[in-house]
């Protein structure tokens, strides 16, 4: 609890800071700080398959509800490498419950920019547990680089790619990989 504490002390003072500095392009659309995670998303270009989910989830209206929220943002690419017809199947209305797991599986309650992650998976000697929205747990780590990395339920990892794109309603950082929940 006290870590958590810290972290999210360490990710309000840092936000500030960071809030001053020009948001990263996503998909080639600039990222406004002024918007919320969905008015952001539907404009990148690499973003539009999780932009359907979403929507087919019934979810747009959450992620642009007040916050605040961490959305770990699987690109195009991401769920294309998921087995094939995995993405047609979850879109179908009787798998809508499964999909809306493994989307809130990529949301966390709390805006956490990466220096705050960072400082959490130190703080923890290498790896830090975290909770989802969705109930799932998965564990943050970093590479030999320095970069970020989600392990999830399954033991996949995915890599950060853009990291603290600011929203009115929180953080978005794109990943390269779906997370999926343990089996």
């Amino acid at each position: 609890m006290k870590m958590v504490l810290i972290a999210a002390a360490t990710a309000t003072a840092l936000g500030s800071s960071l809030a001053m500095a020009a948001n990263p392009m996503v998909g080639g659309a600039p990222m406004f700080e002024t918007r919320n995670i969905v008015e952001n998303a539907v404009n990148s270009a690499d973003h539009t398959t999780l932009v359907a989910a979403v929507q087919a989830a019934g979810l747009v209206e959450t992620l642009q509800g007040d916050g605040p929220f961490t959305v770990l943002a699987p690109t195009n690419a991401a769920f294309a490498a998921l087995p094939e017809g995995t993405v047609e199947t979850l879109l179908m209305p009787e798998n809508l419950d499964q999909l809306r797991t493994i989307l809130t599986c990529h949301v966390i309650a709390n805006d956490v920019m990466s220096s705050a992650i960072t400082a959490m998976i130190e703080a923890d000697q290498g790896s830090h547990p975290f909770n989802t929205v969705g109930g799932c747990q998965f564990t943050l780590t970093q590479n030999a680089n320095g970069n970020i990395q989600i392990i999830d339920g399954q033991g996949r990892t995915a890599n950060v790619t853009i990291a603290d794109v600011v929203q009115s309603n929180g953080v978005i950082h794109v990943i390269d990989s779906v997370l999926l929940p343990a089996m």
